[in-house]
């Protein structure tokens, strides 16, 4: 499989074309949590130097799809259980900052409905990925929407890998789209909370939502519980 013609005239956007081919293998299953990214092979694979790959797997890193010790071949980014509790903990703190700037600004919530219409819309197609996709941005926007361009980017360096990995998870273990579609409903208590305008009580809702899926999460997508938690519960 070879990268596009065009791109490799072009040693930036070969790195960054292959950052992205290998991003799509990390979703796809095909380099799991915790494997070695072996650069001869995906070099060999796309028909580029093993320099090439090297670079390509630093914006892995960077974007937080690998990890890299001193001396030691880079992996893909593997999540404990313990992992995701934590993950989540943050998040709550982030999005709940988040939530409080937005009330107190009276930011237009436009944007946030928008991206909740495009999530209801994925989740009644039944498109695993788009949905997923769908999902993310509401977070994003939700952050970007706070002012904050640190936030934002604090938060996006922690939910592209994050997503990414729950993607994955869901695609191995045969999930449906099931439990994402019923998480709509809390991202529409999240608007509702906002547009209330107590920051306070926006905050809390979505720290408490956060606690709520961090309960669960890990355990759905190791396919650990029944199908009747899994009906109640996504990767939020």
């Amino acid at each position: 499989m070879l990268l596009p013609q065009e791109s490799l005239n072009d040693d930036n956007l070969v790195k960054h074309n292959l950052a992205v081919a290998l991003q799509e293998e990390i979703i796809r299953g095909n380099l799991l949590p915790g494997e070695r990214i072996v650069e001869g092979t995906w070099g060999r694979k796309y028909g580029v130097a093993q320099a090439s790959v090297r670079e390509a797997i630093n914006i892995l890193i960077a974007d937080g799809f690998a990890t890299k010790k001193s001396g030691r071949s880079a992996r893909v980014t593997q999540y404990s259980e313990q992992d995701v509790a934590r993950i989540y903990d943050l998040r709550g703190a982030l999005e709940g900052l988040a939530a409080r700037l937005i009330v107190e600004q009276k930011a237009n919530l436009a944007p946030l409905e928008h991206a909740l219409s495009e999530m209801a819309r994925a989740g009644a197609g039944g498109d695993m990925r788009e949905l997923v996709e769908t999902d993310i941005r509401f977070h994003l926007v939700l952050c970007e929407l706070s002012g904050n361009p640190f936030l934002f980017e604090s938060l996006r360096r922690i939910l592209k890998p994050f997503f990414a990995f729950a993607l994955m998870r869901n695609i191995q273990t045969h999930q449906t789209p099931e439990p994402w579609r019923n998480d709509i409903e809390y991202h529409q208590r999240i608007i509702d909370f906002l547009r209330e305008g107590d920051s306070t009580l926006a905050e809390t809702y979505i720290r408490h939502v956060m606690g709520k899926f961090a309960s669960r999460a890990y355990a759905i997508w190791e396919n650990k519980q029944g199908s009747e938690t899994r009906a109640h519960a996504g990767a939020e």
